[in-house]
C-alpha cells in the first residue's frame, strides 16, 4: 500500500484540484491587482496564485503557524505569497522602477 502510494504519488480528487485552481485564481488576481495594478490574465493569475500558495505555505511553516485554514484561510495565505511573488517579479523585470 505505501509502496503503491510512493510510486503513483498522492491521490488528488477532482474537487481538490478545482478548489486549488479557484484559490489560485482568486489569490493571483487579487495580488496582481493590488501590487501590479493589473492582472496577468486568467491562466497567469492561476499560476501566480498557485506559486504564491506554495510560497505562503512555506512561510507559514517557517514561522511555525499551524492550524486548519479552510477555504478563506488558504486564499489569504496564497494571497500573501502571491504578493511576494508579484513584487519579486516586478523587481526583477525592472517594472517597479518605471512607475
Amino acid at each position: 500500500m505505501i509502496l503503491a502510494q510512493l510510486v503513483s504519488g498522492p491521490v488528488l480528487a477532482p474537487g481538490d484540484l478545482l478548489a486549488w485552481l479557484f484559490v489560485g485564481l482568486i489569490a493571483g488576481f487579487l495580488a496582481s491587482t493590488v501590487v501590479r495594478r493589473r492582472g496577468y490574465g486568467c491562466l497567469g493569475n492561476i499560476i501566480v496564485g498557485l506559486v504564491g500558495a506554495a510560497i505562503g505555505g512555506y512561510l507559514t511553516g517557517l514561522l511555525n503557524i499551524q492550524g486548519i485554514y479552510h477555504f478563506w484561510g488558504s486564499v489569504i495565505i496564497a494571497f500573501i505569497g502571491a504578493c511576494i511573488l508579484v513584487a519579486l517579479l516586478q523587481l526583477l523585470s525592472g517594472e517597479i522602477w518605471k512607475s
